[in-house]
């Protein structure tokens, strides 16, 4: 009898109409891909090191484009599942060594399963390219090039991603141009920040390098101008909480910073990050965190509103989404 109202909550959330904006193609490699089977390697990691170090291993023995497809299906098949109708999925070439200097096949590869998914009615799907932060400038410039070379298609965004212990104030000034390059041009822009560095990290995103929106960003929270600053600003934090706890970037759930923000008026938004590797889902997330937080349904709502405003869908799939969420009964 006590479980009926959070199997209710669940049921409901699960169909709440969402966007998912914080989700990386590393993290969405079925083990059987790799493993061979079902058998499900054992994955070690508890901190952001052993995340990469494990993404790196995964990915390389990834060298088909029809491998890239199938995870792509698969992965706006658990979206809907969830009630995620978008998904910006950031992907990071350097982790996929087979491809190197083919990321037109690459590219080609993640298009055609996302192309057949939303044929398929499973939503619709952008790409974020994103750069790590030991690449150097002129890495930064030519995959720039790249983007603004293939203007249309499902390349929408740049990004930054990679341990942010790795020389932030270096990384920033080495891909402050690339990152205003594609500004100028249009170009989504979206930097991981705040994550293991601090809210210095968080204004290096926004003031240098243009990021429309943060990536985890909840290192702001050590500096009260910069939350305020922030939410004046509207600019969106798509934040990853059971991620958080998992490497350790916070110590439990409870201890998020991610209430705080929300009612400092910070935009933010539920996102799982690496969820395969986690055994998380989307519906789990907002449920962990409504438990944690005590969030009501309007709460949830509002969530669910910031992931569909602030992601890197075009202006008219926006709106559809948000006329379904205002549709999707209380």
């Amino acid at each position: 009898m006590p479980t009926a109202p959070r199997d209710a909550l669940a049921t409901w959330v699960r169909a709440l109409p969402k966007a998912e904006v914080h989700l990386h193609l590393e993290g969405c490699v079925p083990p059987s891909l790799v493993a061979g089977g079902d058998e499900r390697p054992r994955l070690p990691v508890r901190n952001l090191g052993e995340l990469l170090a494990y993404l790196d291993w995964a990915c390389a023995r990834i060298d088909r484009p029809a491998q890239l497809a199938t995870i792509a299906y698969e992965t706006m098949a658990r979206a809907t599942a969830n009630g995620a109708g978008h998904v910006d999925l950031i992907a990071n070439p350097t982790h996929w060594p087979a491809f190197a200097g083919r990321l037109d096949a690459f590219v080609g590869g993640l298009d055609e399963g996302f192309a057949q998914a939303e044929a398929d009615g499973l939503g619709t799907a952008a790409l974020c390219l994103s750069l790590k932060r030991t690449q150097g400038a002129q890495e930064a410039d030519e995959l720039v090039s790249w983007i603004l070379a293939h203007p249309g298609g499902r390349v929408v965004a740049l990004s930054i991603d990679g341990d942010e212990r790795d020389g932030a104030a270096s990384h920033t000034e080495r891909f402050r141009a690339a990152f205003a390059r594609a500004a100028a041009a249009g170009v989504h822009r979206c930097v991981h920040a705040g994550e293991s560095s601090g809210a210095h990290g968080v204004r290096a995103a926004i003031d240098a390098l243009l990021a429309e929106r943060v990536d985890h960003g909840i290192g702001c929270i050590e500096d009260t101008a910069l939350v305020a600053e922030i939410a004046a600003r509207g600019i969106p934090l798509d934040v990853c909480p059971g991620s958080n706890v998992r490497l350790g970037v916070v110590a439990s759930l409870a201890a998020h910073p991610l209430e705080r923000l929300r009612r400092a008026g910070v935009r933010v938004s539920i996102d799982t990050d690496d969820p395969l590797l986690y055994g998380t889902e989307l519906t789990g997330e907002y449920l962990s965190c409504a438990a944690a937080f005590a969030w009501d349904r309007e709460a949830l709502r509002a969530l669910a509103r910031t992931s569909i405003e602030s992601c890197f869908a075009p202006p008219s799939r926006r709106a559809e989404l948000l006329r379904a969420l205002d549709a999707h009964p209380d």
